[in-house]
């Protein structure tokens, strides 16, 4: 019988995770807290944080909900800054394809910016590792991680506006991601995909209900498959 779970790895798991609450325990506090204010009950906000977990798009959710958007580019705006998450899905997929289907079940649950980027990277690094050491280090890289959303997003909830705005609890959302994405652009699409995205992103910010968000993702996908296109075609040139 084949066992997926490994101590070693999955502590492993655990210390390659822990930098990540220095910044999702604030992240998930600043949601809880905008939630709040923005009228859901405390209930909600934590059982957003627990179905969705996924901070960017809820934040994004939350503000178009705020402004009275209509439904249907609430759920397209959310499911266009999650779009990632879809790609995240295919990269993983060699390497947990032959989990049990619960198991992979609860590795798409968990499969997160942090999540995904310490997992990518290790197991590009370390390629002789088992199924169940990569699903244990997996497992082992949420586990500081997600107790600590939900409960940050419930003290937000709960504290709301006795946190001091000279906390700047902000500061999270966009150090997280220059953290993550950084070391991720190893390649000229990748840099180019993202200086694309930025930049349109940048152009159509006046559009209304973040379309201008919608249209920098496709930018920049377009912009990495044609640039991946163009190398595989003087590849094969050559």
């Amino acid at each position: 019988m084949t066992s997926y779970f490994d101590r070693t790895e999955f502590l492993r798991g655990v210390r390659h995770g822990l930098p990540f609450l220095l910044v999702v325990g604030p992240f998930a506090l600043l949601f809880g807290v905008v939630a709040t204010e923005a009228g859901l009950p405390v209930v909600q906000t934590l059982a957003f944080s627990v179905v969705v977990i996924a901070g960017a798009a809820q934040f994004t959710a939350l503000q178009l909900m705020a402004e009275n958007a209509p439904t249907v580019v609430v759920i397209a705006s959310a499911l266009t800054v999650n779009l990632r998450l879809a790609m995240y899905s295919a990269s993983i997929t060699p390497y947990f394809g032959a989990l049990p289907f619960w198991r992979r079940a609860f590795v798409a649950y968990g499969l997160v910016d942090q999540s995904y980027a310490l997992a990518i990277i290790e197991f590009e690094k370390r390629s002789g590792l088992s199924l169940g050491q990569k699903f244990s280090y997996f497992l082992g890289s949420i586990t500081p991680v997600f107790p600590a959303w939900y409960a940050a997003t419930l003290v937000g909830a709960l504290v709301g506006q006795a946190i001091p705005p000279s906390f700047a609890l902000d500061f999270a959302v966009p150090i997280t991601f220059l953290a993550m994405i950084g070391p991720m652009l190893r390649t000229k699409a990748h840099v180019l995909a993202a200086v694309v995205s930025v930049i349109t992103a940048l152009i159509f910010a006046f559009l209304p209900w973040n379309l201008g968000l919608m249209m920098a993702a496709a930018a920049g996908m377009i912009t990495g498959a044609e640039v991946e296109r163009q190398a595989e075609k003087a590849r094969d040139s050559k």
